[in-house]
């Protein structure tokens, strides 16, 4: 057989591999279900440590049971050591015995790594439900804002966390710059509660130029989850190597492409079409 019949198989490329560090959602809208869906749509691999056991669906949160912090470290610990990781995504963690030994794991696992992880400091779902105990906002503040490469908060939240009430896209800049320099972390502060005729998010990075991204609104009541897609598309884009600025422009796109594709469950706040996003363009 001639030698130049032998082609050499060219090099499979492995999937980022992304853990997500967040709350299950049994609808599937949010949550670890929403995480996995966008990893998965994404090309990445898709991990898993959960923090809390909700019983919820489109019309509100009918029950949460948070998992012992030491479960959640040991998941954790389970996944880094073995499979290893790329980017993480941390959504919803309730209570301090979580965040400290979240806190714990990660700083172990990740001693000699830089990895990426993209915090979304979820506190209230959707249908208005608190998803956080009381006490643990500073725990948050004190453990996670400092390992964080972007927080990634709504309107509410972001006063929640600045401590005053935010109504406009100026007060959101004003707030994000804030809590930037008070964490040393980029701020991908989300405008959808304004009162904008669109949809304003601002990138504030340190020493960086801020970057403005919108979209007009879309008119539809399902936008369960769309927090929790959001961050992890941004980890997923991250673990494939591209830049902050760059991977927060095609998450949103993700995001927008997810919400027209959204398949009309439920009786309130349905889930989105993760499954119909076929492009970002």
């Amino acid at each position: 057989m001639s030698t130049d019949a032998v082609k050499e198989e060219p090099a499979k490329k492995q999937p980022p591999r992304i853990l997500s560090i967040a709350g299950s959602d049994s609808s599937g809208g949010a949550g670890i279900q929403a995480d996995i869906k966008t990893i998965t749509m994404l090309g990445g691999y898709a991990m898993s440590a959960i923090t809390t056991v909700t019983a919820q669906n489109s019309v509100g949160v009918q029950a949460v049971v948070p998992i012992s912090g030491d479960a959640v470290g040991q998941q954790i610990t389970s996944c880094v050591r073995d499979i290893g990781v790329d980017a993480i995504k941390i959504g919803m963690v309730h209570d301090t015995d979580i965040i400290a030994h979240m806190h714990e794991a990660l700083s172990e696992a990740l001693s000699d790594a830089d990895v990426p992880i993209i915090l979304d400091p979820v506190m209230i779902s959707t249908t208005g439900a608190a998803l956080i105990a009381p006490d643990a906002l500073s725990a948050m503040r004190e453990q996670l804002f400092p390992m964080a490469t972007l927080i990634t908060p709504n309107l509410p939240e972001l006063g929640h966390l600045v401590e005053r009430s935010l109504t406009s896209t100026r007060q959101m800049i004003e707030a994000a710059e804030e809590l930037s320099k008070a964490t040393g972390a980029a701020i991908l502060a989300k405008g959808g509660h304004t009162q904008d005729a669109r949809i304003i998010d601002i990138l504030i990075r340190p020493d960086a130029r801020a970057v403005q991204f919108d979209h007009a609104r879309i008119e539809t009541p399902h936008t369960h989850g769309t927090g929790c897609t959001l961050s992890s598309a941004i980890a997923t884009l991250l673990g494939h190597g591209q830049s902050l600025e760059h991977a927060v422009r095609l998450g949103r796109n993700f995001v927008v492409r997810a919400i027209e594709s959204a398949p009309g469950f439920g009786a309130g706040s349905g889930p989105l079409g993760h499954h119909a996003v076929r492009t970002l363009n």
